[in-house]
C-alpha cells in the first residue's frame, strides 16, 4: 500500500463489513478501523479509486453524503475522502462507509467521481480551490470559492498567505 497508512509499529485493525465485501470480491483495499460516530473507514489506493467506487455503487452506496479534503501537515499527503451511504426506502440506519485517498503533494492528482455520483460536482471543485487536488475527468474543474486569479491552495498547512489582496471593483 503505502508507508503514509502502514506502519510497523500501527496496532492491527480488523477489517469491516466493507472492507471485507472488497477483499472477498478481489479489490485492494486497507481497513483503517472506525471514526468516532462507527463509521468504517477504507483506505484506497488513488489508482482504485474508480474500480473501487464503481463497485460500492453496485453493492448499494448510492448516495454521496460528502467528499471533502484534508491536509496531513506540511510535506505530508494530502487526503480525499467520500462518505458513502445506502440509501433504501426502508433502512432506519444505512449502512455508511468512508473512503480515503492518500495524494502526493507533489503531484496531487485523482480520478473524479463525479461519473459514479453527481454529487461530487461542486465538492471536488471546493477540494481542488482549497487544495489545489486536481480531479480528473471533472467537467468543470474550476475555482469556487476564491477568485479565478487567487494564487495558491489555502488549506494547505504550508500555505504562505499573501500581504494583501486587492479588491476590485468594490464598489
Amino acid at each position: 500500500m503505502t508507508d503514509v497508512v502502514a506502519s510497523e509499529n500501527a496496532p492491527l485493525v480488523e477489517a469491516g463489513k466493507v472492507s471485507r465485501w472488497l477483499t472477498e470480491n478481489g479489490f485492494d483495499n486497507q481497513a483503517l478501523g472506525v471514526d468516532h460516530l462507527g463509521i468504517e473507514m477504507i483506505y484506497v489506493d488513488r489508482d482504485f479509486l474508480i474500480p473501487i467506487a464503481t463497485a460500492l455503487y453496485a453493492y448499494g452506496f448510492n448516495y454521496l453524503q460528502c467528499q471533502g479534503a484534508y491536509d496531513c501537515g506540511p510535506g505530508e499527503a494530502l487526503v480525499s475522502f467520500y462518505h458513502l451511504v445506502k440509501v433504501t426506502d426502508s433502512a432506519d440506519r444505512p449502512d455508511e462507509v468512508r473512503l480515503k485517498v492518500f495524494i502526493p503533494r507533489e503531484e496531487p492528482r485523482v480520478a473524479s467521481v463525479y461519473w459514479i455520483w453527481k454529487a461530487a460536482d461542486w465538492q471536488e471543485r471546493e477540494s481542488y480551490d482549497m487544495y489545489g487536488i486536481v480531479y480528473e475527468g471533472h467537467p468543470n474543474l474550476k475555482r469556487i470559492l476564491m477568485p479565478e486569479d487567487w494564487v495558491g491552495w489555502p488549506l494547505r498547512k504550508d500555505y504562505v498567505s499573501p500581504d494583501f489582496y486587492e479588491l476590485q471593483d468594490a464598489y
